[in-house]
Formats: structure tokens, sequence, C-alpha cells
């Protein structure tokens, strides 16, 4: 599975000007988006939630990203998004034979919202597949790259 992480102050998404899930007002926040390719299992879910969740991104007393979002206390909008896995290598026109079959894909990002929200109390999501209208206001910017691929 492939994720980008966002710190943000808060994001949203909304499909058909309906908002369907946001972080919480005021608190910190995570806005991950979620992609799941051929291969990938249960297992790799629930690595990558934990990962998410305890990821030491935010700052401490002393201005160093040293606390998680259990440690602060913060919300995550997880936003599945297939397109993580477009391979660009070849022409202009990304190839999508990488993602995961979309059933099978919902199923898993399922487990991974589930295994966060056993860490988190607020977890919220997009809908999947349809088109997300996603807005956030970045905070840093702190932007990571996580692929269950890649040892961690």
């Amino acid at each position: 599975m492939r994720a980008v992480v966002q710190r943000v102050k808060s994001a949203q998404v909304h499909v058909d000007g309906e908002l369907v899930g946001s972080t919480r007002p005021g608190a910190p926040g995570i806005m991950v988006l979620v992609g799941a390719g051929r291969g990938d299992t249960d297992a790799d879910a629930r690595a990558l939630a934990d990962k998410v969740v305890q990821l030491r991104i935010f700052e401490d007393e002393n201005e160093r990203m040293n606390l998680s979002l259990v440690d602060v206390g913060g919300s995550l909008l997880v936003v599945s998004q297939f397109t993580l896995f477009g391979d660009c290598r070849k022409g202009r026109r990304p190839s999508f034979v990488s993602a995961l079959e979309p059933e099978e894909a919902e199923r898993l990002v399922e487990v991974f919202v589930a295994r966060a929200r056993e860490a988190i109390p607020h977890v919220e999501t997009g809908r999947f597949r349809t088109h997300m209208e996603v807005s956030l206001i970045n905070d840093g910017p702190v932007t990571l790259l996580i692929d269950t691929t890649k040892a961690f």
C-alpha cells in the first residue's frame, strides 16, 4: 500500500457539494491519501495505519517533531487514491495496472481505517469510487510518502 501523509491545520472532502469527511476543527491533524496495489494484504493495511498514527511529525515543547497523532490527540482524514499506483514511466498517460481492483482496494482501505480507529477516536473518510473535492491547509508543510513494499 502507498500513502501520502500531510500534516494539516484542517482538511475536508466533499462529494457533490456534501461534506463527507474532515479533520476535527481546531485539533492537530493528518490528511492521508491511501492507495492499494496488487499483492497488498490486510497485514499491509494494518501496518500502514500503525505507521501513520504513530509518525512523530508534531512538534513538542522544544519545537522538535517528536509527537505522534496519538500523542497530540489529533484527527485523521483518510482519502482513497488509486492514482498513487499510476506508472508514468512510459509515455504521457499513466498506467494503473499495478492498482488493486476496486472492490478489494476498498476492503483494504476499510481495514486501514478500522486499525486507525483503534488508536485514535477521530477518523473520517472520503467516499470510495466517487469524484471527491479535497481541500486542506497544510501545516509546515510536512508531507511524507510511505510504501509498504519498502521496509519500514
